[in-house]
């Protein structure tokens, strides 16, 4: 990978923050129906997913992520509905590492095929991977992902993820007040003394149709207190600004752990990221109701050096116009949108 290291190309908003993270959605689809995501019985088998030819190509989602890079992007996350349900995604991922001023390429996934494709993948250019992983107990986890999800074999890949030569393996678990959160503790007694960064996420009001409510949070603040109880840890300085989660360590220097708190303290001052979905629209918010669709351009009938730059033109003038602030805002704005882009459209 190229590093271009000039801030000058940066492009920015309303308010100031540019644009250094671009997730890209290469699935639609997923194999799990987590409820606070996909629930199973909004997207039966009856849904109606993208078609094949509605999904962007490789050559278009490179062709975004170039033009992204050219204005300052240098982090690329692969994310779904399940990325891995992708086919060829190694090849993607090798085209995605050898783009100018990108940097970093990290996976999201809920790991249970990642195993058999991971080698491939670090092999193209893949240097994180984030696990989705909401509990360690088999049943509640099976019950968790839909009746979906195998826990020894996601916890088989999380083990091969950390002896591999991957430069960082990250699991995510969204706690839900009375569902999960008594699976903090195990998941950290777990990963304690090893080189996963266990992260909890405050539960979300991302799209519509996962029926959140403000009761259902349990705050990082209260996941800090119970964690307290059992290890001391102590505050860290973030790696770069614009980072997502807070963190944390333990004391007696068994790890380190995050907190991601979109609910209790909010952190759009500082958000650098785009998202694209597997359709082609760029989205500016996780909580977006509405995404530019740049699907029309990719495929028109004009010679590709003119996509290119018109392209280019269409995301700097999408970022100069971001203004979203939705977390910061959340009471006054989460009754007037009711059409909120559903999280498996964009990823977390």
């Amino acid at each position: 990978m190229k590093h271009s290291g000039d801030d000058s190309q940066s492009v920015r908003d309303t308010l100031g923050r540019p644009v250094r993270d671009l997730r890209i959605s290469v699935m639609d689809t997923c194999n799990y129906r987590c409820p606070y995501c996909m629930p199973a019985d909004k997207f039966d088998e009856n849904y109606q997913f993208l078609r094949p030819h509605e999904r962007l190509s490789f050559d278009e989602i490179v062709m975004v992520a170039e033009a992204f890079a050219a204005h300052g992007v240098n982090k690329l996350r692969l994310t779904g509905g399940e990325p891995l349900l992708r086919k060829n995604l190694p090849e993607l991922v090798r085209r995605l590492a050898s783009i100018e001023g990108i940097e970093d390429i990290a996976l999201t996934t809920n790991g249970l095929l990642l195993e058999k494709q991971l080698p491939a993948l670090i092999e193209a250019g893949l240097q994180r991977v984030t696990i989705s992983l909401d509990s360690l107990d088999a049943e509640q986890y099976r019950r968790l992902s839909g009746n979906r999800g195998e826990l020894a074999v996601v916890l088989g890949a999380v083990e091969q993820a950390v002896s591999s030569s991957l430069k960082a393996v990250k699991i995510n678990c969204v706690v839900q007040r009375g569902v999960n959160e008594d699976q903090i503790i195990p998941l950290l007694q777990r990963f304690r003394h090893t080189p996963v960064v266990v992260r909890f996420i405050e539960y979300m009001d991302v799209g519509n149709k996962n029926d959140w409510q403000p009761g259902q949070v349990l705050s990082a603040a209260d996941i800090l207190d119970r964690i307290q109880r059992h290890w001391p840890v102590q505050a860290l300085k973030p790696n770069y600004r614009g980072e997502v989660a807070a963190r944390y360590a333990y004391t007696d220097g068994a790890g380190e752990i995050g907190f991601i708190t979109s609910i209790s303290q909010p952190f759009c001052g500082d958000c650098s990221r785009a998202r694209l979905s597997a359709d082609g629209r760029v989205y500016t918010c996780l909580f977006s109701e509405h995404g530019h669709d740049v699907r029309p351009l990719l495929r028109a009938d004009i010679p590709v050096e003119e996509r290119r730059t018109q392209l280019q033109h269409i995301i700097a003038d999408i970022w100069r116009q971001r203004s979203d602030r939705y977390s910061e805002k959340r009471d006054a704005l989460r009754k007037q949108r009711d059409k909120k882009i559903e999280m498996y459209v964009i990823g977390g």
